[in-house]
């Protein structure tokens, strides 16, 4: 459950949002923790794709100033999250962030930002962490994911998921491109994961990240916030947790959904279907003990019990030992020379 800036300046509502997606089921809470200073310059440009809407031609960085949160609240949030039993995310979006985040907060997983995708340092940091790291690997090309996955195995750390997926405030169906994860898996082997970032108020917003499942994603990044109704920062991708609970409750039905595949023995459920469905050898008219069975004798019928067709051999030829009605089920116990 990605919370990203939906928190909005407020730790009250981090923490909220953050139990609302632990009620929901997720079993991570995604944070950004950004020193604003050493992410990007004052005179950095807003506009579409870069802020939520309604904020466009607002300062950027002064905005993102007055809703970050301090390193004294996410050491709260953290000490939250650890009593709510849900794991903790944690993306650093700058060196001081990392420093930061690497010495205090120790989170379960790092994410790479697609900003810092090619910044060595940070990229060896992260890895020396020996933690579970995602990498939002939106707008890289194969040579640099293949770079920054060496860079991780070089420094001993082979625990790596690449997150598909762009943000674009939201993004557009055509840009999902979610058969990719199929071939990011067999062309890295590495887990593979889905950020999503579709309008979370459209019911395609719970459809499609479920296709990712079949085509072998081992996550799904969703973005969550506490009312969509308020149009707070990031809220365009993002689903109430009531929603998120259902969309939960979707993901976990395609993953038993998918099932094994491929061909075993026959489970339970599959033998009784079986038993159900398949016909049974019955008497196709009324006959007489001593008559020798003939294929005349004999029609196929859904029946609660008895033989099936397969084992005709075993009934042709054979002599009926007691008077069969029209419709009794033709079984071996009732022909004479039969093994029981």
């Amino acid at each position: 459950a990605e919370m990203a800036w939906a928190h909005d300046g407020s730790l009250e509502k981090a923490i909220q949002i953050m139990k609302g997606a632990k009620k929901a089921g997720a079993d991570a809470i995604g944070i950004h923790v950004t020193n604003v200073e050493s992410y990007m310059v004052p005179y950095y440009g807003n506009g579409e794709g870069k802020v939520s809407a309604g904020r466009e031609s607002m300062d950027i960085y002064n905005y993102l100033l007055n809703i970050n949160l301090s390193h004294d609240d996410w050491l709260r949030f953290a000490e939250e999250t650890r009593k709510e039993g849900i794991l903790l995310c944690v993306m650093p979006n700058d060196m001081n962030s990392l420093a930061f985040v690497s010495k205090q907060l120790s989170p379960d997983i790092y994410v790479v930002p697609s900003a810092s995708f090619v910044e060595e340092e940070f990229l060896k940091t992260v890895a020396k962490q020996k933690r579970k790291t995602m990498f939002r690997i939106g707008g890289a090309t194969v040579g640099e994911i293949e770079k920054v996955i060496n860079l991780f195995r070089v420094q001993g750390n082979e625990d790596i998921v690449l997150l598909h997926g762009i943000q674009m405030y939201p993004t557009n169906i055509e840009d999902t491109n979610i058969a990719i994860i199929a071939s990011l898996k067999s062309m890295f082997n590495v887990e593979v994961g889905l950020a999503d970032h579709i309008d979370g108020g459209t019911m395609m917003a719970k459809a499609i990240p479920l296709l990712a499942i079949p085509f072998g994603a081992s996550c799904i990044e969703k973005h969550i916030t506490l009312n969509r109704d308020e149009k707070g920062e990031d809220f365009e991708s993002a689903l109430n947790p009531s929603d998120f609970k259902e969309f939960v409750d979707l993901v976990r039905g395609v993953e038993i959904a998918i099932g094994r595949g491929y061909m075993g023995a026959l489970r339970d459920s599959d033998l009784r279907y079986r038993n159900i469905v398949r016909k049974k050898i019955v008497a196709a008219t009324d006959i007489a003990a001593t008559t020798v069975i003939t294929h005349s004798d004999v029609t196929f019928k859904r029946c609660d019990v008895g033989i099936t067709p397969d084992m005709c051999d075993m009934v042709f030829g054979r002599v009926a030992a007691v008077d069969i009605r029209k419709d009794d089920v033709i079984t071996l116990d009732k022909l004479k020379g039969c093994l029981l």
